[in-house]
């Protein structure tokens, strides 16, 4: 059986049950096969084969048995009709959770899941530090202790005077709000060249929406693909996505992303984009499409330029991951990122998860707004 694309490395973890080594590996092939609990477990077995993951008292058919009881299972009907098994939202939570884990590591939550703004004031979330009252401060943000601490200073403890001078208050910092579209290229160069793009892509995806949905749960994430058409797809929907048999409509991709943030009330807004391709297909007010997969053509590239200067005005940032290293696609990047005064990434598929999420958080540093 073909493996391509995989790397198995043979690990046992500490004080795992022979249910968790398993189902770590499981998590990581459901993934790969886009949601295929038959394919995933064919995968398994083979491995099973080739590194001997089970023994005689715990076997694969036995690990079956635990997903169905812990309700990492559901019973479904197949096409052909019969009956089958497959994945439940509590598997899809798992995947998400796991990818959060290896992309972004074990990120520590922050009590009210929030992020901070570097400009302190009137604001919502303590910082632990102290500046004089000013007029215009509400009495809820003095600090009583500090100031009766100043005042005891200041004028002696014999006859007790606390005076406006004596007065502190604590900063605090104002909680943001962002609002983020991913788009995910789905066409067909994400599969070509024997390079599978499309998992890791999905992968920092599964990442970002657990990481936004848990720890800052204020931030809104929505996640697009776009083919020959582009159109929006749950988080729910992650772990099945798959590559089509599509050009690449960036356009449609970037217009459905801006309708998008256009419904959003953050002040906030900013757009992710992962594609490995040129822009090579638009659709026409007709409903035909025009596609040219050869070089870079004016018209589609210039409709391009056309999004990323409107995205500009509606001070949309987009940021750019390009999972390519072509000269002529990196000139293309580099004339749209300058029509939008976003940022772009020419990068591998190593490392693509970090650098979104170090992106993601410097964008809502920098883009607060008091």
């Amino acid at each position: 059986m073909k493996r391509k694309g995989f790397v198995f490395k043979k690990y046992e973890a500490p004080n795992q049950s022979p249910f968790e080594k398993l189902f770590e590996i499981f998590k990581e092939l459901i993934t790969h096969t886009s949601g295929d609990f038959d394919e995933a477990i064919n995968w398994l077995r083979e491995l099973d084969k080739e590194y001997k993951l089970t023994t005689a008292e715990y076997t694969i058919d036995d690990f079956i048995e635990d997903l169905k009881k812990k309700g990492y299972l559901r019973e479904e009907i197949k096409p052909d009709g019969k009956n089958g098994l497959a994945i439940t939202a509590k598997t899809e939570r798992a995947i998400r959770q796991q990818a959060l884990d290896q992309i972004f590591g074990k990120i520590k939550r922050s009590g009210q899941g929030n992020h901070k703004s570097k400009s302190p004031g009137i604001g919502d979330e303590h910082t632990g530090d102290f500046r004089n009252y000013q007029f215009g401060d509400g009495l809820d943000r003095v600090s009583m202790t500090e100031s009766l601490k100043n005042a005891q200073i200041n004028n002696g403890i014999g006859d007790f005077n606390l005076t406006e001078d004596d007065l502190v208050v604590e900063d605090t910092l104002h909680k943001s709000q962002m609002s983020t579209v991913l788009m995910i290229d789905i066409s067909h160069s994400m599969i070509l060249y024997g390079e599978d793009r499309i998992t890791p892509a999905k992968k920092v995806a599964m990442a970002l929406a657990e990481l936004i949905t848990t720890r800052y749960p204020k931030d809104t994430l929505d996640i697009l693909v776009f083919g020959n058409d582009a159109w929006q797809i749950e988080i729910k929907d992650l772990p099945y996505l798959n590559v089509g048999p599509y050009h690449t409509n960036t356009v449609a991709g970037l217009q459905l992303a801006l309708d998008l943030l256009r419904r959003k009330r953050n002040t906030n807004k900013q757009i992710f984009m992962i594609t490995d391709g040129k822009p090579s297909c638009l659709k026409l007010k007709n409903g035909e499409y025009f596609k040219d997969s050869v070089g870079l053509n004016p018209n589609i590239i210039n409709k391009c330029y056309m999004m990323a200067q409107q995205a500009r005005k509606l001070h949309i940032p987009i940021t750019t991951f390009m999972i390519a290293k072509d000269s002529y696609l990196m000139q293309f990047v580099r004339e749209f990122t300058y029509a939008n005064q976003g940022k772009a990434f020419y990068t591998g598929l190593k490392g693509l998860g970090e650098m979104i999420f170090e992106d993601y958080e410097t964008n809502r540093k920098k883009r607060i707004r008091g």
